[in-house]
């Protein structure tokens, strides 16, 4: 059950990231890059999905997510929460549960037969919708699930992932214009703090890191990949 005493946004964040590096759910690999779906090349790797198989952790990070929502957007502001497809379900069910809230889900695009729905559960006309997703880049899938909910005749003023990049203006720039203010625990910079303190990788890797987190296109170029992210 979900407590009513806020902890720091710095401890939630700093703790996040240590659970993260526990699960081995977050990787740095600078001599030898990532190539992520978008063509671009990062030193830096996440896979959220891995939270949902520890249960300790699960249930802090969604203590954590609970805390971020009602400290940010205010404690009687939803009436229902949704996932999207697939990675933010089990993170939608698990919010819900913690805010007494009804659920819904999101797929990306209708199924195509049936009812053809795109939207899974039932949202009332107008209904409050918090999207959450385990992660976000820069803001185009969530946009997806979105702009999906307000053609069906919800309401969306807020969206939460448990982990933000942070490292692009794209996604602020898109979040603003969307009319949605997003509410995140931590970011790639807290993983990185943990990564120094604790020393986990010699200095180059942690400075090759963080040149990334700076110019994460120009650092992408340099190292193979593309210099711009995709319009879509």
């Amino acid at each position: 059950m979900f407590s009513n005493s806020f902890p720091d946004r710095d401890v939630m964040a700093g703790l996040v990231a240590r659970m993260l590096w526990e699960i081995k759910a977050v990787h740095f690999r600078a001599d030898d890059p990532y190539k992520l779906a978008s063509g671009m090349a990062s030193p830096v790797y996440i896979d959220c999905r891995k939270l949902i198989s520890y249960p300790r952790i699960r249930s802090a990070v969604m203590d954590f997510a609970a805390a971020t929502v009602l400290r940010g957007a205010g404690f009687e502001q939803f009436d229902a929460i949704a996932g999207g497809e697939t990675a933010g379900i089990p993170f939608a069910a698990l919010l819900a549960d913690r805010l007494g809230l009804p659920m819904i889900y999101v797929r990306k695009k209708p199924k195509g037969h049936g009812r053809n729905a795109q939207i899974e559960g039932h949202m009332p006309e107008g209904a409050r919708v918090l999207v959450i997703e385990d992660l976000t880049t820069a803001g185009g899938s969530m946009f997806t699930f979105i702009d999906a909910i307000r053609a069906a005749g919800g309401t969306v003023d807020h969206g939460m992932a448990l982990f933000y990049y942070g490292i692009f203006p794209e996604a602020e720039t898109r979040f603003a214009n969307g009319g949605v203010r997003l509410h995140h625990i931590a970011t790639w910079r807290d993983v990185l703090a943990v990564a120094r303190a604790d020393r986990l990788f010699d200095e180059a890797t942690l400075a090759s890191v963080e040149a990334f987190l700076d110019a994460p296109l120009v650092w992408s170029g340099n190292h193979g990949g593309v210099t711009e992210l995709p319009t879509a």
